[in-house]
C-alpha cells in the first residue's frame, strides 16, 4: 500500500515540536503547558500543580529523566497562582524574570537592577539544575542557586559566613505537597561561622559540630561506587560548604524534608526510587541538646543513647534535666582536664583566636567558670587560616572554650569528631577514664556501608 509523503514544513513542524528548549528570552515566554528542557535533558523548568491542590500553581524546576516527580526549586512557593488561572513567565525590559498570573498581577521576580535590557540576555536552564540569566558577555546577573528552596544539589554553594552578615538557608515545604515555606530551615549559624544549624522556627532542632578546619569530608557507598565529596571553600573571607559527586554517578541531592530532615538522596534506577544513605538528626538523641547539660549523644553504643560525660552522673530519673558533677569543682584547687576523643563539640562557645594549645589550654584554666576547651591547628592548607581577625592577621588555630554548662555534645561511632578537654577535680580524673572505641563502618543498609572520614589537607587548592 503506497504511502502520501508529508509536506516539506509539516516535518519541519515536528522537528520543531520534539527540539528542547533550554532557554527564555525577552522575545519568547513560557505559558501553561510550556517547559524549559536542559540541553542535556537532565532537569526541565515550568508549571505544575501539587498531587493534593487543583487549583494553586507554580513554577519549578524538577527532574526530566526520573519516573518519580521530584522539585528541587520553586519561584513562587509562597504565592502561588490561584484558581486554576493560567500563568506567565517572562523576561522584562530590564532583564528579569517576571511571573505574572492570567490579570497581570506579578507574583514573584528577580530583582538586577537593570535599567535597560541588553540584546541577547537569556534565561538558561542548565544541566546541573540552576536556571541562570546570562549576558551576552558570559555574565551572569541572576541564578537560582541563590536563591534555594528545599534542596541543595551538587556544586551549589551554601555560606557559612557572608561579609554583610545575611546567610541563605534551605527552607522545607511544609508538607510533602506544599512547597510553602514551613518553619524548618537550615543554614549557616548567624552566631559563628564555624557551624551548620536546623532550625525549628527561631530555636535549634539539630547542630552539626563546629569545623576543625578541615578542607574535604568525604563520604564513600560501596554498593555503586559513588563518592561525594563536601568541600569548605573561602571566597575573599566569606566561608562556603558545598559537594560534588564523581563522575558518572546517579541523581543525588541533599533535602531539607518537612520533618526538618536533613537527607543526602541518590537515585536508585533498579527500584525507581530515592534512597536515604545520611539522615541528620539520627538517631534521636542527635536533636539539639536532647541528653540536656552534660549529657551527651552516644553513637558508639548498638542503640544511640543518652549518658553523661566522665565525671556526671543523671541529674533525676531521665536526661530532661541533664548530668551533674560527681564532685563539685574548687576555683583553682586540683583541677584537671580528662580528654574525651571522637566528640561532637558542645554548642555555645567563645571563639578564641590565635592561641597555642598550651594558650588555650591556660585561657580555661585561669578562668573559674570555663567547663571545657577544644583546639584545632589551621595551617596547612585550611580554609580558617585565610581568615582575619580584628587586626588583620590570619587566623592559625581555633580554641573554642565553654563556660557553664556544655549542651548539645555528642560521641562519634565511625571515628570523627575531636577531642574535648573536660574540666573535673583531679581525683575524680584519676577514678575515670574514657576510652577510645575502635567501630567499624556504618552499615546504610543489606548492601551498602557509609565511610566518613575528614582529611586535612596541606595542598588542596580550592577555585574561587
Amino acid at each position: 500500500i503506497g504511502m502520501t509523503p508529508l509536506p516539506v514544513f509539516v516535518l519541519l513542524s515536528l522537528v520543531c515540536l520534539c527540539k528542547s528548549d533550554d532557554r527564555l528570552t525577552p522575545e519568547k515566554s513560557l505559558n501553561a503547558g510550556d517547559k524549559l528542557v536542559s540541553s542535556g535533558g537532565i532537569f526541565a523548568l515550568g508549571f505544575f500543580t501539587p498531587a493534593n491542590s487543583t487549583a494553586d500553581t507554580y513554577i519549578g524546576i524538577w527532574y526530566n529523566k526520573i519516573p518519580e516527580r521530584t522539585y528541587v526549586w520553586v519561584a513562587n512557593r509562597d504565592k502561588p497562582i490561584k484558581n486554576g488561572s493560567p500563568g506567565k513567565l517572562a523576561m522584562s525590559s530590564n532583564s528579569d524574570l517576571v511571573l505574572s498570573d492570567s490579570q497581570g498581577r506579578t507574583l514573584w521576580t528577580t530583582t538586577n537592577n537593570f535599567t535597560s535590557a541588553t540584546t541577547g540576555t537569556a534565561a538558561i536552564l542548565f544541566d546541573s539544575g540552576n536556571l541562570v540569566i546570562r549576558l551576552p558577555n558570559g555574565t551572569d546577573i541572576w541564578q537560582s542557586f541563590h536563591y534555594p528552596t528545599d534542596t541543595a544539589l551538587p556544586d551549589m554553594v551554601l555560606p557559612l559566613s557572608t561579609n554583610d552578615g545575611i546567610l541563605m538557608r534551605l527552607i522545607a515545604w511544609r508538607a510533602p505537597d506544599d512547597p510553602a515555606s514551613s518553619d524548618y530551615s537550615m543554614g549557616g549559624d548567624s552566631s559563628s561561622d564555624l557551624q551548620v544549624v536546623i532550625w525549628n522556627g527561631t530555636r535549634p532542632y539539630w547542630r552539626r559540630s563546629a569545623w576543625d578546619g578541615s578542607l574535604v569530608s568525604a563520604l564513600y557507598q560501596s554498593n555503586t561506587g559513588f563518592i561525594v565529596t563536601e568541600t569548605i571553600v573561602d571566597r575573599g573571607g566569606e566561608l562556603y560548604m558545598t559537594f560534588t559527586v564523581s563522575e558518572g554517578s546517579p541523581s543525588m541531592r541533599m533535602t531539607l524534608d518537612y520533618k526538618g530532615t536533613s537527607k543526602f538522596l541518590v537515585w536508585n534506577s533498579n527500584s525507581s526510587s530515592w534512597e536515604a544513605f545520611i539522615e541528620q538528626p539520627s538517631p534521636i538523641c542527635e536533636r539539639y541538646a536532647y541528653c540536656g547539660p552534660f549529657g551527651y549523644c552516644d553513637a558508639a553504643e548498638t542503640v544511640p543513647k543518652c549518658n553523661c560525660l566522665s565525671g556526671f552522673e543523671p541529674d533525676g530519673v531521665n536526661f530532661s534535666r541533664g548530668c551533674r558533677r560527681k564532685e563539685d569543682l574548687k576555683c583553682g584547687i586540683d583541677n584537671n582536664f580528662s580528654t574525651l576523643r571522637g566528640m561532637k563539640t558542645p554548642d555555645k562557645f567563645l571563639y578564641v583566636r590565635n592561641r597555642s594549645f598550651d594558650q588555650c589550654t591556660e585561657e580555661c584554666r585561669r578562668n573559674c567558670s570555663c567547663s571545657a576547651y577544644a583546639y584545632a591547628n589551621l595551617r596547612n592548607g585550611s580554609a580558617y587560616a585565610n581568615l582575619k581577625n580584628g587586626s588583620g592577621a590570619a587566623d592559625q588555630s581555633r580554641c573554642l572554650i565553654w563556660l557553664g554548662g556544655l549542651v548539645d555534645t555528642g560521641e562519634f561511632r565511625d571515628g570523627g569528631g575531636e577531642n574535648l578537654y573536660l574540666r573535673l577535680a583531679s581525683s575524680t580524673v584519676d577514678k575515670e577514664s574514657k576510652v577510645l572505641k575502635i567501630i567499624l563502618p556504618i552499615v546504610v543498609n543489606d548492601e551498602s556501608r557509609r565511610l566518613r572520614t575528614n582529611i586535612r589537607h596541606s595542598t588542596c587548592k580550592i577555585p574561587s
